[in-house]
């Protein structure tokens, strides 16, 4: 079974990211599952805290999780043409100490996607997630792209995908996405 890990950067209850993922969840291929995990409940980033009191429980237990997967799931909104400051800020989190980047992020396949009620979806917050994603040495997939466009034009009131295109394209997204962490896998028993 190849599991994945499915994060979406906006707290808001109803957020386009997060039924996108949840629609995502709903439609992995055959062996393969998408756990949706959150971000909720992760402080402000603060090197005082971590120093007086250690990495926040809600940041260990997301790092092991994520650690643990074959691959991750990023499903940013587009605030201010950027990377959302929640979104981020959990990124950093997840990546203190310094040590347990490898651990957690190195050479893990990862793969953006975002929805926007804009026109452009979110390309430039995917875009800005590139030079983390490369500092953080994970695997970044290219070789597909789903930005939503008009998402509020795409869910339903309860947050269901309705566009049969939309539908179609996250589909042939997650199949080359599980494909290549599949690929990436490391060898059982290696």
């Amino acid at each position: 079974m190849t599991t994945l890990i499915g994060l979406s950067g906006s707290l808001r209850q109803a957020s386009y990211n997060t039924a996108l993922l949840r629609s995502a969840a709903g439609m992995m291929p055959e062996g393969s599952e998408l756990v949706v995990e959150t971000i909720r409940g992760i402080p402000l980033y603060d090197a005082d805290l971590e120093a007086s009191e250690g990495i926040p429980e809600t940041v260990t237990a997301l790092k092991d999780t994520i650690a643990a997967a074959d691959g991750l799931l990023l499903v940013t909104p587009e605030y201010n043409n950027s990377i959302p400051g929640v979104f981020k800020n959990a990124i950093d989190w997840l990546s203190r100490p310094d040590s347990d980047i490898k651990r957690v992020f190195g050479n893990k396949p990862v793969a953006v996607i975002g929805a926007s009620p804009g026109g452009f979806g979110t390309i430039l917050s995917q875009n800005a997630w590139l030079p983390v994603l490369r500092t953080l040495k994970a695997d970044f997939w290219s070789d597909g792209r789903l930005m939503v466009s008009r998402a509020g034009t795409v869910f339903n009131q309860d947050g269901s995908l309705t566009d049969q295109k939309i539908e179609s394209q996250l589909r042939t997204f997650l199949e080359g996405f599980v494909a290549f962490a599949r690929q990436r896998a490391p060898a059982a028993g290696a």
